[in-house]
């Protein structure tokens, strides 16, 4: 992967609507592929695709895949960039096939991913009053997760004992915003309470003095108290896990919109300025920033697209040397991600290559995953609104 250096990509070359473009075809060979017949199977989705395959492989829609509600996500935000109606026809489908799970024992955090990436956009986009349902419900069983003593959400309940107390993970930052939406949008006033609790313990307790997060931070469940940070996806305990801290630069955008309190932004930039003063010339991190196999450690893409949704937000918050530094990096980031390094061939379904999953138990290495596509064509929606507005 050392060869994917290179030097810094100019601004000239990124065409965001050439690159929606390349998204749509994909998209729609993938969704070929899914059709059988006149029929489509949406009890299962698109998960990843193995270095050198090009089909997506299919991973049953359940409580316990984390990233079932991506794939509807990729279609909406389709659907955002080219008004294709049997793209909208389809992400509706495979949305509404996400509502049994809302049925199910509340399973761990990652149901604001599984139905907010999907009904989320669902809402956003058609105003129809099932999606909208199914978040104030999704909201309300993430809350049942908050322990009040801590003042954070419990992220993996199976995990208590193999952690050894109350567990939060950096991940969690991305599901308050279901909660913070639910609160806005005819929710529970108290969700609001709870998504910012969260992110005012995590602030307090899950960060290191120079910005840099802990993947996984233990409690005491009972008393409250903060026992240790750790990692589960991460090179070690106090390495700094390139996806995690590009949750925590989303996740702390995402919190100062909904609150506009001004502790949120300056720990957002604090949070992104860790992660930018760590990226290799080519704006794509690796894995892990202090893998001592740099540079012949993987990269994670999806990391990058994770962190430049962000900044199309974070850009339009801060003072001008940070929104010039921001939109410089944000840029660079999708410029090489449109590049061939990060790019699949065209019968390849997948939009993006290059993200790493789980490298400690060997999982999705340099693979294609469907949450960096999903990051990434949030990303260039993103970008195609701000550009028009701001001329950036």
């Amino acid at each position: 992967m050392a060869g994917l250096l290179g030097c810094r990509s100019s601004r000239q070359a990124l065409n965001v609507q050439d690159d929606q473009k390349f998204c749509h075809a994909h998209v729609v060979k993938a969704l070929d592929d899914l059709t059988l017949g006149d029929s489509v199977d949406y009890s299962v989705v698109p998960r990843n695709i193995a270095p050198g395959d090009s089909m997506w492989t299919l991973r049953p829609v359940t409580a316990e895949e984390w990233c079932s509600g991506f794939w509807p996500g990729v279609l909406w935000l389709d659907y955002e960039a080219t008004g294709d109606e049997t793209v909208k026809q389809q992400a509706a489908a495979y949305t509404l096939g996400l509502r049994s799970i809302l049925d199910l024992p509340v399973y761990d955090h990652d149901l604001g991913f599984l139905m907010f990436c999907s009904c989320g956009n669902a809402y956003r986009l058609t105003g129809d009053p099932v999606y909208k349902d199914i978040i104030l419900q999704t909201a309300d069983s993430l809350a049942t997760l908050f322990n009040p003593a801590v003042g954070t959400m419990l992220s993996w309940p199976r995990n208590v004992e193999m952690f050894g107390g109350h567990n939060t993970i950096m991940d969690n930052m991305i599901n308050l915003e279901t909660l913070f939406w639910a609160a806005d949008n005819g929710g529970r006033p108290e969700l609001r309470d709870i998504a910012v609790r969260h992110a005012e313990t995590t602030m307090r307790y899950h960060f290191r003095p120079d910005g840099t997060c802990y993947h996984v931070a233990v409690y005491d469940p009972v008393k409250g108290d903060f026992l240790r940070g750790c990692t589960h996806q991460g090179y070690s305990d106090e390495s700094t896990w390139a996806r995690g801290q590009a949750w925590a630069v989303y996740g702390y955008t995402v919190v100062y919109r909904c609150t506009r309190d001004p502790r949120f932004l300056d720990f957002a930039c604090k949070v992104t300025d860790a992660y930018l003063d760590r990226l290799p010339a080519d704006a794509i991190p690796y894995w892990d920033f202090d893998d001592p196999a740099i540079p012949d450690a993987p990269r994670d893409a999806s990391a990058a697209c994770v962190v430049a949704s962000a900044l199309t937000e974070l850009v339009g918050y801060v003072d001008k040397d940070h929104a010039e530094r921001y939109s410089h990096s944000l840029t660079d980031m999708l410029t090489s991600l449109s590049t061939p390094a990060y790019r699949p061939a065209d019968d390849c379904r997948s939009v993006l290559l290059h993200s790493t999953g789980h490298h400690p138990v060997g999982s999705e290495i340099d693979y294609s995953i469907i949450y960096a596509d999903y990051y990434y064509m949030e990303a260039l929606n993103r970008y195609s609104r701000l550009k028009n507005l701001a001329n950036i």
